[in-house]
């Protein structure tokens, strides 16, 4: 892209200065800075929209903050994607894709993740122990084929927009109430028969769970799992969580670990974990969310969420005051 005559110009100096001679007879031109117009400035957005477009021999540039790649029909992420370091957004929608690769997780930057209209059957929990735990605040995973997501994806404190529609989920993650940033959800058209218990500590602006067929909850229907008296393991794993003792998996083996990470809380504080009585009761959707979207087509904003018990004696006393506000 030079200039032709300027080139020659150059080479003729080059060959001049080769040979010995002075530097006032060289047809040196004065510099002159270059303008803006000339420059060619680092690109940092790229969209493709169609299969003919997507680059196959050609490198994506390093600079890119934003990369769409849309209708492409991709099966997979593309490896030469998950270079791109300074990425911010990344829009995936509209392909095949049916497995995400752990390496999505070294993208520091990225802000927003778009995997709408796709494959996805699972949504790895290595990537919710990323470096996404603190930069993704967008994600996109609707119209896919999930049925649930990890105890992990809670990992992901940085999410403020979560989308789930049009999936096949049939739970909630049970520690979803840690997504304190969090403050726009959907999860319209799934399978969710309730809400776990944590989900009353959201705080959300904006809440859809239209078209779930939840269940009509029944709390004089309990479900029974407390064992008495309380096995020695579930005495231990019930201190540790309530006097906050720390533990690890240089600790404890793996499997307790999990245990204690997804520990029930009963209505008194106390933790139980294999030993509890269950029941759904309605909660309004409108206690954790500023607006929220019809759960159905007679004008409901009631839900079915799960409670837990640690005991008889704290289950009788739900028990007396519900019997009590309803005559």
């Amino acid at each position: 892209q030079a200039n032709a005559s300027d080139l020659k110009t150059f080479l003729s100096a080059l060959r001049l200065a080769h040979q010995g001679t002075d530097t006032g007879a060289l047809p040196l031109s004065t510099l002159v800075p270059a303008k803006n117009s000339e420059v060619e400035k680092p690109k940092t957005k790229m969209i493709i929209t169609s299969r003919r477009d997507y680059p196959l021999t050609k490198s994506f540039p390093y600079s890119l903050e934003h990369l769409q790649t849309s209708y492409c029909k991709l099966a997979r992420v593309d490896t030469r994607v998950l270079c791109l370091k300074k990425l911010r957004k990344l829009d995936l929608s509209h392909n095949h894709i049916k497995q995400l690769p752990a390496t999505l997780g070294d993208l520091v930057c990225l802000q927003e993740l778009d995997l709408h209209d796709n494959h996805l059957e699972s949504f790895s929990g290595a990537l919710c122990c990323s470096s996404l735990q603190k930069s993704l605040q967008l994600l996109d995973l609707s119209q896919n084929r999930l049925r649930a997501l990890p105890l992990e994806f809670c990992e992901l404190r940085a999410l403020v927009s979560v989308k789930l529609d049009d999936n096949e989920l049939l739970r909630l993650p049970c520690r979803v109430g840690q997504l304190g940033r969090l403050r726009f959800l959907s999860a319209a058209r799934n399978n969710l028969p309730f809400l776990p218990c944590d989900f009353r500590r959201l705080s959300l602006e904006k809440l859809d769970l239209f078209g779930n067929p939840f269940e009509q909850p029944n709390p004089l229907v309990p479900n029974i799992q407390l064992k008495i008296p309380l096995t020695l393991s579930e005495c231990a794993a019930r201190a540790t969580v309530n006097h906050r003792i720390p533990y690890g998996r240089h600790l404890l083996p793996s499997h307790l670990c999990e245990d204690l990470g997804v520990a029930k809380t009963c209505q008194c504080g106390s933790a139980c974990l294999s030993s509890f009585i269950q029941i759904t009761v309605t909660m309004n959707l409108h206690h954790v969310a500023h607006t929220v979207v019809l759960v159905d087509n007679m004008g409901g904003t009631d839900a079915p969420i799960l409670r837990y018990f640690c005991s008889l004696h704290c289950y009788s006393q739900f028990l007396d005051r519900h019997l009590q506000s309803n005559g």
